[in-house]
């Protein structure tokens, strides 16, 4: 499978680096998209390459999307092709995984309404009026939705989520 990855400058390091790994482990393909080319940085100074800009991704080349969390989703979602990425994958089922502030990019592509997920208890309200019933829980899956809130719930997300990309 085509695992696609979509981040900026400003992740949490352990939410994209450790996935992406766990992910290639696991036998799949994985790319990295962000504004530009190059390489993009965490929080924290870890560095990862970009595969595509936005606006070289075809959604239908891809068969699940990560959307790791930190402040790179708050840009992220100003992206009207992120965006259009986003929604197009969610709403043809293909398995999603989103972690802390991720779900803020699954509300700008408004998808959430009827679902039940979690984040990080800082955007709560933003999920709740997005429409998705929000619960305090290591991993949430809904259909095609793997959500989790921290760093912490790691391996219950990547747990959760490689049962979905069987």
């Amino acid at each position: 499978m085509k695992v696609l990855f979509l981040s900026a400058d400003g992740f949490e390091d352990l939410e994209l680096i450790c996935p992406l790994h766990r992910i290639k482990e696991e036998g799949h393909e994985v790319y990295v998209a962000s504004f530009e080319r190059g390489k993009i940085t965490g929080k924290h100074g870890y560095s990862v390459n970009v595969d595509l800009a936005f606006e070289e991704v075809g959604p239908d080349e891809f068969d699940a999307l990560v959307l790791p969390g930190g402040r790179a989703p708050e840009i992220v979602r100003l992206n009207e092709k992120a965006i259009e990425i986003t929604r197009k994958m969610f709403e043809a089922g293909k398995p999603v995984a989103s972690i802390c502030h991720g779900p803020q990019i699954l509300i700008s592509a408004g998808v959430l309404k009827g679902r039940k997920g979690t984040s990080t208890i800082t955007i709560r309200d933003d999920v709740v009026n997005a429409g998705a019933e929000w619960v305090n829980e290591e991993v949430v899956v809904d259909g095609n939705w793997v959500s989790s809130r921290h760093p912490g719930d790691l391996y219950a997300w990547m747990r959760e989520f490689v049962k979905l990309l069987k």
